[in-house]
């Protein structure tokens, strides 16, 4: 039992030192504005971090995990409209991604795998759906120009 308690207390001094320092970090533009801010540990950044356009409009947001993009993100403009948003998996857009006009509506949907249209995309205009695509790895295979069409080819579980 003792060898266990010392094995483990010096496993804990060995790896406290550099696993379990995280430090919040922040970064600056040239005028002084925030650039970027949120969790490091070592050089890798690691959960919640936020971006900065110069003029101090939000850039992007999303987490990190071991210096890659996870989990949900968003995307804005220039001037703080969302632009985009969706899922990451090691530095990887994947599954669902929502695009926007730059009036902050939703212009298509599109699922994803690896960065690449691969599955459905869903195209809006004034807020309403006006067409569905359907891509494999990045190339388009069908489209479709209404619902009743869609419905007879495809699954809309697919669409999950």
């Amino acid at each position: 039992m003792l060898r266990f308690l010392i094995t483990g207390l010096l496993l804990l001094g060995i790896y406290s030192e550099d696993t379990f320092k995280k430090e919040y970090h922040r970064e600056f533009h040239e005028n002084g504005k925030i650039k970027a801010q949120g969790w490091k540990n070592g050089d890798s950044r690691e959960d919640f971090w936020k971006f900065y356009f110069p003029n101090g409009k939000i850039m992007e947001q999303g987490h990190f995990r071991n210096n890659q993009r996870v989990g949900y993100w968003y995307f804005y403009t220039k001037d703080g409209i969302l632009d985009m948003e969706g899922h990451y998996s090691k530095n990887k857009m994947v599954k669902w991604w929502l695009f926007y006009d730059d009036k902050g509506h939703v212009n298509h949907k599109c699922q994803l795998q690896k960065g690449i249209k691969n599955g459905y995309c869903l195209k809006y205009k004034n807020e309403k759906l006006t067409s569905a695509e359907k891509y494999n790895n990045g190339k388009k295979i069908k489209e479709w120009h209404n619902f009743s069409s869609f419905k007879k080819e495809n699954k809309l579980s697919d669409l999950k």
